[in-house]
Parts: structure tokens; C-alpha cells; sequence
């Protein structure tokens, strides 16, 4: 069963055009980069070659990469089992903006057997690039919507 609309604001990030558009209104990329940028008047990320509106966490807005608005690619029936993060989601992200969902990432790839040992590493990495206030936004949110969603 699909993500209410709800599910899917809560699911991902606030810069990602799933918070106001519906899944196949946007293509999905495998992560932040010089491709996309954040457009304040729109309130997500575009790619900057083709003003698409663009989601650039596959794992976080539950669809693999794929070109649904640009080219018309269906959008993939929901299966149960939520996409694995990259390599690449698993780098300390540069931007503030990405630290939520790097966050979830490294929960999803650790497994919930390491789920506590894995928020410390997390915590205690994030703390080395970002200021405290926005690690702690950002594992707060984590911890009501991710680890909810785990259980």
C-alpha cells in the first residue's frame, strides 16, 4: 500500500518536493549534488539543468531513481520493504540540510539490532561538522519519525 500523503510529508525531507507534490510530479536522484538546488520560492529542490522538481533521498521518499516528471516514467507499484540507502547516503553530508536524512541512512544500514550504537556514532560524527542545535533538530526528528516507522 502507497504512503498517505501525510506518511510521505513525514517521511521526507523538508526541502523535498514529496512535502507538496505527489509521487510522479517529481524525478528522484541517488543524492545532493551540484545537479540540484534548493529554489526557497517553490520550497524544494530542483535540477538545475531542467527546473525539475527533484528528490535526491530514494530511501527517504520510498521510490528508486528514476525520471517520473521529466520523462513520464511510471511510478513504480509500493512494496513493503523500504530502499536501502547508497554508499553515497552514508558520507557525512557538506550541507546542513542533508543531516537528517544521512541520519536515517546510517539507522537503516546498521539494522535494528545496532540502532543505539549507531544514533551515538551518528550523534558524536555530526557534532564534528555541524553546530549542536542542528544535530539535535535533527535527531529529534529522526527519533519521532524514523524510529517510529521502525516499529
Amino acid at each position: 500500500m502507497p504512503m498517505s500523503a501525510e506518511e510521505l510529508r513525514d517521511a521526507t525531507c523538508i526541502a523535498c518536493p514529496a512535502q507538496v507534490l505527489r509521487l510522479g510530479e517529481f524525478d528522484v536522484i541517488d543524492r545532493p549534488g551540484a545537479g540540484s538546488r534548493y529554489d526557497p520560492e517553490l520550497g524544494y529542490r530542483v535540477e538545475t539543468a531542467t527546473d525539475t522538481a527533484v528528490c535526491v533521498h530514494p530511501y527517504r521518499v520510498g521510490l528508486p531513481v528514476g525520471t517520473y516528471c521529466s520523462t513520464g516514467m511510471p511510478v513504480p507499484a509500493a512494496t513493503q520493504d523500504p530502499l536501502a540507502p547508497t554508499r553515497e547516503a552514508l558520507e557525512l553530508p557538506q550541507d546542513v540540510v542533508d543531516l537528517e536524512a544521512w541520519i536515517i541512512a546510517v539507522l537503516r544500514a546498521a539494522g535494528p539490532g545496532r540502532i543505539t550504537q549507531a544514533l551515538g556514532a551518528a550523534e558524536a560524527l555530526a557534532a564534528e561538522r555541524f553546530g549542536e542545535r542542528d544535530v539535535v533538530t535533527a535527531m529529534r526528528r529522526v527519533l519521532t519519525v524514523e524510529l517510529a516507522r521502525q516499529h
